[in-house]
């Protein structure tokens, strides 16, 4: 039972890990896989990265003792819990996993830079922390880190089918910079810096590889033009080429084959959680009649191993609509479906009588309140406050000074009260503060929060001596966030809002690979940069404060910009500087912090700013675009899997479904769910079962690799068995063969 939980456990969660099957080893690891040992493994990487907050250059300096101690013990954690994975799984095969032999490997260079650094340290000798550069490593290469690991894994696949592009799209660069040269080098025309314009062809090439960001746009093109009008032909002739055409062309041809092994990637993780789920149905069935089935007991207790968290309610839906013909057993094709089912989050609901019904029965139903609870569920009650959201936001925007403004806050603040009081006199109030019901928890805490700090403005005001600026301010941010509420009302705005919540793991992936990247070159900056450019604080009378502290920068337009703050002097300011790199904004040359650093270092510096570029910007953030280009569409046409739309049909069938028609169907209602506690104990809630009513609650997935098997479903073609476990796991994306012609 144990063996079985395991594999489906994996099926559900995607886990590609070969494990030994001992008894031992399958209680190893399934604590191998706890959500606590998760998340302390997560806490340490954290840690070890943070220790750049810490280390020189750095935000807050503490001893080096301090900061070395602190990542031995990140590395003793690391080692421990790679030698968990390895007691689970086969001895040959953790020796030939690469990516243990990475973590393995950045464990004893990593000890070896800090003894040596540490020692060099002591005898007065300066040395560079080199191994902090692969603390990433950690992050990327641990088994939890599958989803950023898998994201490198294809970019490094895409590379090098889209070499090809890359070095036309240099060739370009090179011809236009030859001819740039030979152009404008004769013609003695100078920037408006007053330097030389086009004579150096590293300088041309440079500046013409910003243009195609459009970043010193028209500033390069500007002293030719000035010249002739002429000249601007070559620059708009080059802008189309390279900026329009070749940026476009790579973008394609990137996202293209990143897709190919994406899909890849996918189809092997759909091979391997079927095998897995078939491996479970083996180890749990018995023979009956001529087919193999799994016993209704066997399957309950497999479920209450796999998913100890799932409501009793939810459990008997998903018996009945696994069992086949409601006999007490559950077929291969039923059980295979499993690791789905549980993925799909269903809401059982219940209904529910008002509490003023139950206590006066005859004034809630009387004609008034009748009236009342009509008019709060019409349409029109929420288009009222619409109107009157609108118009509290053309108040926000007018003077607060003015006293007829000021008090008009009192009647929009007695409004929204008033319409929660109206909604909770008609809508049960475990009802209307059930947890998926987000919108009615904000507005709640939003006019709350407002009511009380438009009360605190008011009495200090009215107290004289009124200098809590803060508190004025914390009432102007909740006026401007009750104004959100405004989403909720239109359906439009809604399912955006929700399909942008429903790919946000998929951004969070791509969020922790640019993290990673962003490290790695941090580090490198700091070690490159620091202390070279210092902000000496915004009013210092301090002379070096005008050139940043290095001579170098006199009279320069990076320190006339007071771009001072922009530097690797820690890891916060370099992910910062980053940052700006990455929104592709005067970076360059001439507009100031590749200069900048530049002229405080050597021309070669120019070189970090345009790997950063090639990786991040191009490269990255192109494949990141186009990926949740992908995903927001797969998700915005509403579009069900197979899966859900069979336990959808099979509730239907039950009779357990919430028709269109039903009350329960749509408002507050329709997001209630109930707790265990409601239904008492597992008989308890078999009795009750046929009375609640059940529907899929969302398109959300628990999971990255979820969204991704239903955004490739349609490349998905499998086999009825298909390879075996150790085969697939063998196998390389590209042996799968999926259909996907190149670019």
């Amino acid at each position: 039972m144990l063996l079985a939980a395991a594999y489906v456990s994996d099926a559900r969660y995607n886990r590609n890990i070969l494990f030994e099957t001992s008894p031992q080893s399958i209680r190893l690891y399934r604590l191998y896989n706890h959500q606590v040992m998760e998340a302390v493994t997560y806490f340490f990487i954290l840690v070890d990265l943070a220790l750049a907050l810490f280390e020189d250059p750095a935000v807050y300096l503490l001893p080096v003792w301090a900061t070395c101690a602190v990542e031995l013990v990140c590395l003793l954690i690391f080692t421990i819990r790679l030698v968990h994975f390895a007691k689970v799984t086969p001895r040959n095969k953790f020796w030939k996993d690469m990516k243990n032999i990475c973590v393995i490997l950045t464990l004893l260079l990593t000890l070896f830079d800090i003894i040596l650094y540490w020692t060099l340290i002591a005898t007065g000798y300066y040395i560079i922390r080199w191994s902090r550069v692969m603390r990433p490593l950690f992050v990327v290469n641990f088994t939890e880190s599958r989803q950023i690991r898998r994201a490198f894994r294809n970019i490094r696949n895409t590379l090098p089918e889209v070499a090809n592009v890359f070095f036309l799209f240099m060739f370009s660069m090179v011809m236009f910079s030859l001819m740039g040269l030979k152009i404008f080098s004769k013609r003695h025309f100078e920037t408006a810096e007053g330097t030389s314009y086009f004579n150096n062809y590293l300088d041309v090439f440079f500046d013409l590889y910003v243009l195609v960001t459009a970043a010193n746009s028209p500033d390069v093109m500007m002293p030719a033009y000035n010249a002739s009008g002429w000249y601007a032909i070559f620059f708009i002739v080059y802008i189309i080429i390279n900026t329009y055409v070749f940026m476009s062309i790579f973008l394609a041809v990137v996202y293209n084959n990143y897709k190919k092994h994406l899909t890849n990637e996918v189809m092997k993780l759909v091979l391997l959680k079927r095998c897995k789920m078939i491996e479970a149905f083996k180890l749990l069935s018995v023979k009956k009649g001529t087919e193999f089935v799994v016993k209704e007991a066997q399957w309950t207790q497999l479920v209450k191993l796999v998913a100890p968290d799932i409501s009793n309610s939810h459990r008997e839906l998903l018996l009945k609509v696994s069992q086949e013909e409601q006999e007490k057993y559950i077929g291969k094709d039923s059980f295979i479906r499993l690791a789905d089912l549980l993925n799909i989050k269903v809401i059982t609901m219940k209904t529910r009588i008002h509490p003023i019904e139950t206590w006066m029965p005859k004034l809630y139903n009387s004609y008034v309140s009748q009236a009342i609870q009509k008019m709060v569920k019409h349409r029109w009650f929420v288009y009222v406050f619409d109107i009157i959201i609108v118009i509290n936001a053309i108040f926000i925007g007018l003077d607060d000074e003015n006293s007829m403004i000021s008090n008009a806050e009192w009647i929009f603040l007695s409004l929204y009260i008033l319409e929660i009081l109206l909604k909770l006199y008609v809508y049960e109030p475990k009802t209307f503060f059930a947890r998926n019901q987000f919108w009615n928890w904000f507005d709640t805490w939003i006019i709350i929060a407002a009511l009380l700090a438009t009360t605190i403005n008011a009495v200090l005001k009215s107290s004289g001596g009124y200098t809590s600026q803060q508190v004025l301010d914390f009432v102007l941010i909740l006026r401007v966030l009750r104004l959100v509420r405004i989403v909720d009302s239109f359906q439009r705005f809604r399912v955006i809002m929700n399909t942008v919540i429903n790919i946000g793991p998929t951004m969070l992936v791509f969020a922790g690979l640019i993290v990673v990247v962003y490290y790695v070159f941090a580090i490198i900056g700091m070690e490159l940069f620091k202390g070279k450019i210092k902000f000496l604080g915004t009013n210092s009378t301090d002379p070096a404060a005008d050139f940043c502290g290095n001579p170098k920068l006199i009279n320069s337009a990076f320190a006339m910009s007071k771009y001072c703050k922009n530097n690797f002097n820690d890891i916060v300011s370099s992910f910062i500087i980053l940052l700006e790199l990455t929104v592709v904004n005067q970076w360059h040359a001439c507009l100031l912090l590749a200069n900048g650093f530049v002229a405080v270092t050597h021309p070669s510096a120019r070189i970090f700013f345009c790997i950063f570029h090639i990786v991040v910007v191009i490269l990255i953030i192109n494949i990141f675009i186009a990926f949740i280009l992908e995903a927001f569409l797969v998700e915005y046409s509403l579009h069900k899997t197979e899966v859900e739309t069979a336990i959808e049909k099979n509730i239907q069938e039950l009779g357990l479904g919430v028709q269109d028609d039903d009350p329960l169907d749509g408002g507050l209602v329709s997001n209630m769910e109930t707790s265990d506690r409601e239904l008492g104990s597992v008989e308890d809630a078999k009795t009750s079962f046929n009375t609640l009513k059940f529907r899929i609650a969302s398109k959300r997935y628990r999971t990255v690799d979820a969204m991704l098997q239903r955004m490739f479903e349609k490349d998905l073609n499998l086999d009825d068995e298909g390879p075996s476990l150790e085969d697939i796991l063998e196998m390389t994306p590209s042996d799968l063969n999926i259909h996907n012609p190149n670019f």
